[in-house]
Parts: structure tokens; C-alpha cells; sequence
């Protein structure tokens, strides 16, 4: 049965079998990527825009080699490179883009609701690869994996989500996602870090005590401290921040044996990690997550274009 949607821009809009569908399908990736030739000629054929308006390492590089992996034809583009610093409307750029005859559009941009509108304008597939404070539904998608592959089983999981959660487009996908899957997600974050009304993102727990609860979570998910996104300064200072809601060697007393560390990346060093924890050989599986951003996106880039569930896309 062929998959039924045809973008990626709200997790709310797929339910937990859409989700497991995407899980295994990248599961079913891990061969072709590690083998000596890393392609098929799966999506041959296809021309895929990367349209990324705003800086990134781990998504863009992951959905370009995902796209050479499958075969597709790429156009990168964005930021000052584009006419849009030429005062060219986004309608206006998608248009251009549209007539050459593409079949997909991926969408990163600074201001929320750009890839819906994008979809709208262009009729063409369109994934969100992140948009201003909304969604990164690609990054709760590969989020899923990794802790779907150290952990086996997502019911009843207890997940911990730390840091500033009222500036992260990845608590408005990863949230949602880990819900349907039956995990139990706690928010733990300053008051002034938190969103006016953080039961909206639907979390099971709120609280600013990171070490009472630390003992109790199976999956510690740190998030970046946003500056380029802040308006004034919400605490006093990085190293008071880091002091409560830093991940560090003394902390990590407190953990689970077993317990894993996420992060969605960049991480800033010695504010929501040190280095002990960032590098930690059983703690930590940041690297695994950036692998699984490549194994995620060629299974949504497979399934959106055309693949089905009961076809083997290796």
C-alpha cells in the first residue's frame, strides 16, 4: 500500500503507524549505507531542491548525501546566494523553481509556517527541514530511531527533555512524536526558558529540578541554548545556567546505568555538556543521531516519492 501523504511538514499529522513505517523503512537503509557502494538507483529520476535559508551542517548534509544515495538530482540553494536579497518574493523564487518541472522541495527558513506556504505555492512534495520556533520534523524522526535502536521499545519510556525549551523547533515535533509512541516526556528548564503555556506542547511533566528527576529518566535529551533566538538574556549567566541544567561529570552519578544522552546539535560545550558527557563512550549517542539523520531522511524522501511500505528499498 502506497504511503498516503504527501509532505512532511507537521508530526501531528502522521499517526504512530506512519511513524513505525518511516523507523523501519530507515532501518532497512542500514545496508546500502554500510556497504563500500553507498547507492541505489532508487529515486532516479527525481529532482529534489534543498532550499536552507538559514545556516546548517547536520540537515543539509544529511538530506544531500541521502539524496545522492537514492539517486536523486539535487539543486542547493539559499541565503545570500538567492534573489531574495534582490527583494524577490518567496512566491515569486518558488515559482522559478517550479518551472523547472522539480519534484520535491526542502524547506529550512528562520520564520515559522515558510514550507507550509511553500507546499501551497508550489503543488510539488515539501518537507520541513526546520522553521523558525514551530517544527524540525525530519530531527524528531531520526530522534525516534536512535532511541528506537538502543532502547527497543518506546512505551512507557521515560524521556527527559532539558534546556530551552521555549526557543526549540525540536520540542514542537519531537514532543508529539514520542508521545504517540508512548513515551512518557518530561520538560525541564528554568522558568524563564519555558513557553508561556508549556502544557500546550503536550509533555506528561514540567519542572525546573533537574536532579530530582535525572535519576528516573531512561533517555536525556539536552538541548542547545539558542542565542541567536533570545531576546535579552533569560538567566543570569551561561555559567549559572550550566551549574543547574548542565549535563557533567559530577551529574551523571545521578543517571540511569543505561540511560542515554541526545542532543540535537551543535552542542555548545561546557553550557548544556561537557565534555566528559558529549564524548561519553555508553552515555552518549549524538554521533548515532547524525547517522540516523541520513538513514531518516532517505526513507522520507523514498516513501514520499513514491515508494510503499511492502516494497524493499534496498
Amino acid at each position: 500500500m502506497a504511503f498516503k501523504h504527501k509532505h512532511l511538514i507537521d508530526i501531528n499529522e502522521y499517526s504512530a503507524e506512519d511513524l513505525m513505517t518511516i523507523l523501519e523503512t530507515a532501518d532497512s537503509f542500514r545496508a546500502v549505507n554500510e556497504r563500500r557502494v553507498k547507492k541505489v538507483p532508487t529515486l532516479r529520476g527525481f529532482t529534489v531542491v534543498n532550499m536552507f535559508n538559514e545556516p546548517s551542517t547536520r540537515t543539509r548534509s544529511s538530506f544531500e548525501l541521502a539524496e545522492k544515495r537514492l539517486s536523486c538530482d539535487t539543486l542547493n540553494f539559499g541565503g545570500s546566494s538567492t534573489s531574495t536579497v534582490k527583494g524577490e518574493s518567496l512566491d515569486d523564487t518558488v515559482a522559478t523553481l517550479c518551472s523547472y518541472k522539480i519534484d520535491m522541495i526542502v524547506v529550512r527558513d528562520k520564520h515559522a509556517g515558510v514550507p507550509r506556504k511553500v507546499a501551497e505555492k508550489s503543488g510539488v512534495h515539501v518537507i520541513d527541514a526546520g522553521d523558525g520556533k514551530h517544527q524540525h520534523p525530519t530531527q524528531a524522526l531520526l530522534d525516534l530511531y536512535t532511541i528506537w535502536k538502543h532502547k527497543g521499545s518506546f512505551e512507557g519510556l521515560k524521556v527527559g527533555i532539558i534546556g530551552d525549551i521555549g526557543h526549540s523547533r525540536v520540542c514542537g515535533s519531537l514532543i508529539p512524536a514520542l508521545k504517540k509512541m508512548g513515551a512518557h516526556v518530561t520538560l525541564i528548564a528554568p522558568n524563564t526558558l519555558l513557553p508561556a503555556r508549556p502544557d500546550v506542547l503536550g509533555a506528561d511533566t514540567v519542572t525546573t529540578k533537574l536532579d530530582e528527576v535525572l535519576p528516573e529518566l531512561d533517555v536525556v535529551y539536552m538541548l542547545r541554548i539558542q542565542r541567536e533566538r533570545l531576546e535579552g538574556a533569560p538567566y543570569p549567566s551561561l555559567r549559572e545556567y550550566s551549574m543547574l541544567y548542565g549535563l557533567n561529570r559530577e551529574r551523571e552519578r545521578l543517571m540511569k546505568p543505561d540511560a542515554i544522552v541526545c542532543h540535537p546539535g551543535p552542542i555548545n560545550r561546557g553550557v548544556e555538556l561537557d565534555s566528559f558527557m558529549a564524548d561519553h563512550p555508553t552515555h552518549s549517542v549524538i554521533l548515532d543521531q547524525v547517522y540516523s539523520g541520513v538513514l531518516v531522511r532517505m526513507a522520507v524522501l523514498y516513501l514520499l516519492l513514491g515508494g510503499s511500505e511492502d516494497e524493499n528499498p534496498a
